[in-house]
Order: structure tokens, then sequence, then C-alpha cells
């Protein structure tokens, strides 16, 4: 621990954790964040553990990713990971990714919502945790840009896919990191022999869940970026996504 605000948590970029690069996956550390955010609001008595005893979670509904470098195969890393705001029905948490030598490679941000088990709308996060979450808030710097706006404009699906056993999470619907995995999926592995990913967006709109088929529609921008939307079912928009390789 920095302080009681800030969560610290080491890692070592395990061999079954790295591409054929040898540097730790995009999926392996959008698990990590997602980790740390349970552990951190876990010790802090807002964990889901205690969410589900009255049958509310937490659902990522944002997620900024950008990075100078990847920890390689066998080394060890951190992540810190702190809440910014509270609001009505949603929360900012952000994180940092240090390696090895203590230098920061990396900066993520996030925005969550918690949601009824039952009705899966979003809770008043004042009424409920307002004050508990409030007390954690940091002002610690987190220098990235905030996620932005993602628009796809083709109607074009590059591929399909559709949705089995290992793409179901504890709450019965696609795991976040899933999507991320699907969207790296659609470029050639020559894309990641030339380039490393720079920044990673993720807009999750919607709930998708096992039998749906995903349809994949990808777009590149005036900026050099690569937009991704990914529709269930033909119809309805799940997630958006923005890559941007360096």
């Amino acid at each position: 621990m920095i302080d009681n605000k800030i969560g610290t948590y080491n890692f070592v970029a395990e061999p079954f954790h790295v591409d054929f690069t040898g540097r730790l996956t995009m999926g392996v550390l959008g698990n990590h964040l997602l980790n740390c955010a349970g552990f951190h609001a876990a010790d802090r008595g807002f964990g889901i553990a205690e969410l589900n005893e009255n049958h509310y979670t937490w659902v990522l509904s944002r997620l900024a990713i950008e990075l100078d470098d990847m920890p390689r195969q066998y080394e060890p890393f951190s992540i810190h990971t702190w809440i910014e705001n509270v609001y009505r029905l949603f929360t900012d948490r952000n994180f940092e990714l240090v390696n090895k030598d203590g230098v920061t490679i990396g900066y993520a941000r996030s925005v969550w919502a918690m949601i009824s088990m039952e009705t899966r709308k979003p809770a008043d996060l004042f009424t409920l945790h307002g004050e508990n979450l409030n007390q954690y808030a940091s002002n610690r710097e987190c220098p990235i840009a905030k996620p932005g706006r993602i628009k796809v404009t083709s109607d074009i699906p590059l591929e399909e896919y559709q949705i089995r056993y290992s793409d179901i999470d504890i709450n019965g619907h696609v795991n976040s990191i899933k999507y991320i995995e699907h969207i790296l999926d659609l470029f050639p592995m020559d894309t990641f022999k030339e380039k490393q990913i720079k920044r990673f967006e993720m807009a999750y709109v919607a709930e998708s869940y096992y039998g749906d088929t995903l349809s994949f529609y990808k777009e590149e921008k005036d900026d050099g970026s690569i937009a991704v939307e990914v529709r269930k079912n033909a119809t309805d928009v799940v997630v958006r996504s923005k890559i941007i390789l360096k």
C-alpha cells in the first residue's frame, strides 16, 4: 500500500501470459487490472462478494489503456489502482503499470457502474455506498486522456462469432476481457510482428449471452486509429473499441 486510498499489487509475466513476442498480452493485462479493482474494492468493504449478498454487482462500462511498453516473460511488475471520482451512477478508477525497474510503462482509466443483479439497471451509488466510496477517492494523477467517443460507420461485418461456454463469466454474460481478445484476433499476426499497441479503448454498451452471434465491424480512421464495433445477432451494439498502434 502506498496509502490507504491506493492499492499496489504485484505480478509476474508467466510464460502462458505472454504472446509470441514474449510480451504480456493485452487480455492478461486487462484481467490483472480488473482483479486489482476487485482486490482494492474488497479490501475496503465494497467488493463483489459483499455486493452480491445484497444482489448488486460491479460492471465495467469504459476502459482506456495507454502503454509505452509491456512486461516481458518472467519479469515482475506492479499495478497501482485508485478511485478518482464517484458520481451518482458511475465511478472512475485509474491504474498505473510499473515495470521491474520501478519505471512507469503505462496507465489505464476505467468507468464502473453498480447494477442490480435482478433488474440489470444501475444503482444509485450515493444512496448505497457514496460515503464509503468517497473516503477512498484520491487526487493522484493519471496523465492519459479519458475514454472518448467511438464511431463506426461500416455496415459490412468482417467476421462473425457464436458465443461459447468459455466466453461467459460469473455474471452470466460475456466476460469484458473476452471482447478484447476477440477484437485483437481480427488483426493478422504480422501486425504484431511490426507494431505494438499504444492505446486501447473499450466502451461496453450492452450485455451478450451464451448462444448469441457477434458480428465485428472494423474501420480505419483518418488519424490512423482503428475503430471496431461489435453487434449481437446483427442488430444491437454491445461493444465499441478504438486501437492505436505504434
